[in-house]
């Protein structure tokens, strides 16, 4: 039952009562899981570049970027941090006083290693009269910890990923913000020098964001010759979505108003969306290292994005002969070979289609967006994955899945989970026109059916909640897809604040 007050946060939100419908009837029948070919390897479905390759692919960058072309890189960066400091959490509210537990010894045995050491002992001498040293030899470490995560100090543990000092330099510390700034300046600007960098951040952190990027754009600007055009958007409303009660009904809060979550990652499919671009790199805020590492990064990132230009520019002639009309049988052979061998979109029916339908088949298979991810080999990080799998037109393509959209009770797609060979950094770049210079409507390109649901509470009550298609999921799944085996170096993700103290993360210049 919709009432006027529910109507009245409805139509704030931008949210119709027929989508309210479809997420509660989600709840009723969950989403099916996917059926899989095969997991992608570099036998099947991965691409493993040779000297060769690449030095083919670098020159085809090369010349995209050298031309009138509009590159933005995507940066998803409104998670909060509090996650990464989930065990210093833990040990403020401990009975015990002093590290006990591995992490914590590992956390002040190296306090001084970490790239905001300055500002905490200038909290500490704020707050607490005495340094850090003095604290620890008192044995007062949770004042330590306090005056890093709470907001008497430097609050750390409320503000994002994004905002944290990560890397020392001789010149200060740089947070992951400014790391993505330099690698916008290093892979991603274009023949006019441009570098264009989206982040996507919470409404209650912009501000910081943007008092940040004012102190220092000016500086990386001149450091790395470009002009930066830097810019911020936030989930929109309208990709939250509604909770529902054990009873699929729903869930209202003691004052009676429904109670809406955050749709995921998925959510900023919109985002991306409204970007004007020819090409967009994504990639996760927290996959940042120093300058003295970052020589594959940049390498790889070239790499995937010549791929990806390459195959774009294939598609588009086809697509114009196509268009024409006057191709050979041999042409269209040579066409469905690209589709099947480069793309890797395999249809077990294109044998039996007529020339009419096979021509429409290839055409809405070619004109799709496109992406090229990087793939790393698996070390047991947890995350999705790379996997064949079966379309709801009944074709098999390249995706990527997470444990959640697999059958763990199915033998053999848990085994082919299980014995995955690489993993998903989210390191991704994108083609988002048409071959006619159209933005393609990348809303109209998610799979619906890959949400998933997940179990939540509020205020002591238990609770559903639907998380969209993720972005790098669902919502790209009807996507043309390659998949690039990268280096294991470029993917150095920072989970937790002890992350920090590993070699990838301490400057050694």
């Amino acid at each position: 039952m919709i009432t006027p007050q529910d109507k009245e946060l409805l139509a704030k939100k931008g949210i119709s009562e027929s989508q309210i419908a479809g997420q509660l009837s989600c709840f009723v029948k969950g989403f099916p899981y996917l059926k899989l070919d095969a997991a992608a390897s570099a036998e099947k479905g991965i691409l493993v570049l040779d000297t060769h390759e690449q030095k083919e692919y670098l020159t085809a960058w090369e010349r995209y970027i050298n031309e009138d072309r509009t590159i933005v890189k995507f940066v998803p960066a409104s998670g909060a941090a509090s996650r990464m400091f989930k065990d210093l959490f833990e040990f403020l509210g401990a009975e015990y006083d002093e590290p006990v537990k591995a992490f914590e010894k590992d956390f002040f045995a190296h306090i001084a290693y970490f790239a905001f050491y300055e500002d905490l002992n200038a909290a500490c001498l704020k707050n607490e009269k005495q340094d850090i040293s003095a604290l620890i030899a008192s044995g007062n470490y949770k004042a330590v910890v306090a005056n890093l995560l709470n907001e008497v100090g430097l609050n750390y543990g409320s503000l994002p990923k994004g905002l944290l000092k990560f890397h020392n330099y001789k010149e200060g510390a740089r947070t992951p913000m400014e790391e993505h700034l330099v690698e916008g300046a290093l892979y991603a600007s274009a023949k006019a020098g441009k570098a264009n960098v989206h982040f996507t951040v919470s409404t209650e952190h912009r501000a910081l964001f943007e008092e940040l990027v004012a102190q220092k754009v000016k500086m990386y600007s001149e450091k790395y010759k470009v002009e930066y055009h830097i810019s911020f958007s936030e989930q929109k409303p309208s990709t939250d979505t509604i909770a529902a009660d054990m009873e699929n009904k729903p869930f209202r809060s003691e004052d009676g108003k429904l109670l809406f979550r955050p749709g995921g990652h998925g959510a900023l499919i919109e985002n991306l969306n409204d970007l004007v671009a020819d090409v967009v790199f994504i990639k996760n805020i927290d996959n940042v290292v120093p300058d003295n590492l970052k020589g594959d990064t940049i390498l790889y990132k070239k790499l995937i994005a010549g791929v990806l230009v390459s195959l774009q520019e294939q598609a588009f002639k086809y697509l114009k002969l196509l268009d024409s009309g006057k191709y050979t049988a041999e042409q269209i052979r040579e066409i469905i070979q690209f589709v099947q061998k480069k793309l890797y979109c395999k249809n077990p029916d294109t044998k039996d289609l007529e020339d009419v339908d096979l021509v429409l088949y290839l055409k809405n298979k070619l004109n799709r967006p496109m992406r090229v991810c990087g793939m790393v080999k698996n070390v047991g990080e947890p995350g999705g994955g790379p996997f064949l799998a079966y379309n709801p037109d009944g074709t098999i393509s390249l995706q990527i899945l997470e444990s959640s959209q697999i059958d763990m009770n199915d033998v053999k797609s848990k085994e082919m989970f299980e014995n995955g060979t690489h993993f998903n950094p989210v390191d991704l770049v994108c083609a988002v026109r048409d071959y006619k210079g159209h933005k393609f409507d990348l809303t109209k390109f998610v799979d619906p059916a890959t949400g998933f649901i997940s179990y939540k509470s509020k205020n002591g009550k238990d609770l559903k909640a639907l998380e969209l298609p993720g972005l790098w999921n669902g919502a790209m799944s009807n996507w043309n897809t390659v998949f690039v085996e990268v280096s294991l170096s470029t993917f150095n993700p920072v989970k937790t604040v002890n992350d920090l103290l590993r070699e990838q993360h301490q400057n050694k210049d």
